[in-house]
């Protein structure tokens, strides 16, 4: 509870800072001035839910991230473990991935216009490449870092290829994944506003760059305010995933001094106390062992 309310406070803080160089009107380097204040925001942000198209802006930014992201982690996935485990896939598809994987995602954008006939599929097309490689690249790492004994003990016991790639390559490389996950999906968000505001008709990124064009800087922060609130709302859902999914990974417990925690001694019940046992003599060089052993018993 105390690191929930410390969350909370340092949520507070940051928003009375902002409602208080806002309303003081404080041009130093920054220009505050050019800001909307906590409570212009807050009073556009309950005006915007009251209405029908910031829900119809945010069912189909969930639409386009969900949909694209969900076919990069699947393609993501089978690519990196193809790569990882056959070498001719690494030679065929190699080269080709990583001239691509530098380009930025949203550089793509003039392609996916000339490529698909309707705007909603070159967004999810921008979505699902910025996630894909990701995914891609972390999955190939997470399998080729899997230690080689796990797959011969499964060959010894008379396992196939198949038995090996569900019961050694995926589950171990199941953190290396779903790191990448998180990092896919927060790059998806990212580009898919910037899609929707370059080539979109809905969705909170068109939606916020029009409150730029008219503007309306207090509905500019909604916008972001809403990016936010999503991206954390599906990074945290990816993350609880992953941990339920790898329940059997050893988990390290945080300590926040920073110190390891020294165990305390259990507490003895009061009663007489018996002198430690004599530490047995050492056998003299030359004696046998089995006849040292009697003559202690004796």
């Amino acid at each position: 509870m105390t690191r929930y309310a410390l969350r909370a406070a340092s949520v507070a803080a940051a928003l009375g800072l902002w409602q208080l160089v806002t309303s003081l009107n404080i041009d130093l380097w920054l220009r505050f001035s050019q800001f909307p204040t906590v409570a212009d925001v807050a009073r556009t942000f309950a005006d915007r839910l009251a209405g029908d198209d910031y829900w119809t802006d945010l069912t189909d930014s969930l639409t386009r991230i969900l949909t694209g992201f969900l076919l990069a982690a699947v393609a993501g996935i089978a690519t990196g473990v193809l790569v990882a485990r056959s070498r001719l896939a690494e030679d065929l598809l190699g080269p080709i991935l990583e001239v691509v994987r530098p380009i930025p995602a949203i550089a793509l954008v003039p392609v996916a216009i000339l490529l698909f006939p309707s705007n909603e599929q070159g967004i999810v097309f921008i979505t699902f490449t910025a996630a894909f490689f990701p995914v891609m690249v972390s999955t190939r790492h997470a399998v080729r870092a899997l230690a080689p004994g796990w797959e011969e003990a499964v060959r010894t016991m008379g396992g196939g290829r198949w038995r090996i790639l569900g019961s050694v390559v995926l589950p171990g490389a199941l953190p290396g994944i779903f790191g990448g996950l998180s990092v896919g999906l927060g790059v998806s968000w990212i580009c898919v506003i910037s899609a929707e505001m370059i080539s979109g008709q809905y969705g909170v990124g068109y939606r916020t760059w029009q409150d730029y064009t008219v503007i309306d800087y207090p509905g500019v922060f909604v916008g972001m305010v809403t990016i936010g609130v999503l991206g954390w709302a599906t990074s945290t859902a990816v993350e609880l995933l992953g941990r339920r999914l790898t329940r059997w990974l050893p988990r390290t417990s945080y300590v926040p001094s920073g110190r390891p925690r020294t165990p305390r001694p259990e507490p003895t019940a009061p009663g007489p106390t018996y002198p430690a046992p004599a530490a047995p003599a050492a056998v003299p060089t030359g004696t046998d062992p089995e006849e040292a052993r009697d003559e202690h018993l004796v």
